[in-house]
């Protein structure tokens, strides 16, 4: 007589405490508010120029202070739930295309910088500018490829829809630019939804947040190169990551059914290995 089949032994289950999608908007509403709150709070006027940081004082008070009161929000919020160790390391391979983005993403960042116009600022206003931007990518990264993934992860969500809807909300949040800067904003949130993207195949590339955090902090530096000091004047190479961000959707989305690792011969991808949109 045969023996009774055992059960199949059931995934343990993740770490730390729960945090559903509905309650990471609730989090992700507070960091919000820390950014834009405290800025309409202690930020000082730009004045009617096209600069975006005139001053040093402009770059810390309006943004390096309350971009790192988000970041310390982010990282009481993992503390309390537990999950330093999942959010800082993402352990799912993906083919080796995929390097790509990261690569292109850091060179281009590089080539794009306004060298000339930061040449012609203080000292402190380009080290405050680096300061800021390095913040903006380990707390905007903290908090959607960190938080926002796991949550969607740990949520039964298949990998596609992991980067589909932590790129959705991480979009949707540059929509609150909209107070400051009209309706441009709304493009802004599609154009930023798709760099979510890219900055999670990043993640996935890695295998670890710091990848997707230095790609970020640098891509917005060289962005931000441009709208510094008094009288900014755009680079010729401000065209660089725009012609990036197009070449890279049209990349992935020729290539998104090729992004997992192909299925060792002989077996079956498992559905929720799938990365197709809408998988």
């Amino acid at each position: 007589m045969s023996a009774p089949l055992s059960p199949a032994p059931s995934s343990p289950a993740p770490a730390g405490r729960r945090l559903t999608w509905p309650w990471f908007l609730v989090v992700v509403v507070v960091y919000l508010a820390i950014l834009q709150g405290l800025g309409a709070l202690i930020g000082v006027d730009r004045g009617d120029g096209n600069s975006q940081f005139p001053t040093t004082e402009s770059v810390v008070r309006n943004g390096m202070i309350p971009i790192g009161l988000s970041v310390l929000f982010g990282a009481a919020v993992v503390t309390w739930l537990g999950w330093w160790r999942e959010v800082l390391h993402y352990r799912v391979p993906v083919r080796r295309w995929v390097r790509f983005v990261p690569v292109s993403m850091l060179v281009v960042a590089v080539l794009a910088v306004n060298y000339p116009n930061l040449a012609d600022q203080p000292l402190s206003l380009v080290l405050a500018l680096v300061a800021m931007t390095a913040l903006v990518g380990i707390g905007e990264e903290l908090m959607f490829r960190g938080i926002g993934v796991q949550v969607f992860k740990r949520a039964g969500y298949s990998e596609g829809k992991v980067a589909l809807w932590s790129s959705i909300v991480f979009g949707l949040v540059h929509v609150s630019n909209a107070f400051g800067e009209g309706g441009a904003a709304v493009f802004q949130a599609v154009i930023v939804s798709t760099s979510g993207y890219f900055f999670y195949l990043c993640l996935r590339v890695g295998g670890v947040l710091l990848l997707p955090m230095l790609v970020h902090g640098l891509w917005d530096f060289s962005l931000v190169s441009n709208t510094v000091g008094p009288d900014p004047k755009t680079s010729p190479g401000m065209i660089l990551p725009i012609l990036l961000q197009i070449a890279l959707i049209v990349l992935v989305v020729v290539k998104r059914r090729t992004i997992e690792p192909a299925a060792p011969a002989g077996t079956t991808a498992a559905p929720a290995a799938k990365h197709a949109a809408g998988s």
